[in-house]
């Protein structure tokens, strides 16, 4: 059997998606976390604003990181019944806004020093 090659320009590509999706991931975690400050949030509503956006994410993408989020003690859920369907509630915890807060101090500094340019 043939061991593959891996040329340096798709280790290259690869460094670059890996960084592209970071930002991106971070971008739409932000995001959240800035409308769960505001007030409830639930999951169609974040796909919805995100795409506004040009963040195309599914359910399945979004919920994981919803969970994620809570069990990292950033966000608090509930269960409510909306027109005889459930639907899970997030909104931001004392942790969770010091987190955001400090990101939104990153996110000044960093797009000062990097769109001033």
């Amino acid at each position: 059997m043939e061991a593959s090659v891996i040329s340096e320009s798709d280790i290259a590509y690869r460094q670059y998606m890996a960084l592209v999706q970071g930002f991106n991931r971070g971008a739409v975690q932000l995001h959240v976390m800035h409308h769960a400050q505001e007030a409830d949030v639930h999951g169609l509503g974040p796909i919805e604003e995100l795409a506004r956006y040009g963040h195309r994410i599914s359910p399945g993408t979004l919920y994981p990181m919803l969970h994620r989020m809570e069990s990292a003690g950033l966000l608090v859920s509930w269960s409510v019944s909306v027109q005889g369907r459930r639907r899970r509630l997030y909104r931001s915890t004392k942790k969770g806004t010091k987190a955001y807060r400090d990101c939104q101090k990153a996110l000044r500094e960093l797009a000062h020093e990097v769109l001033s340019r």
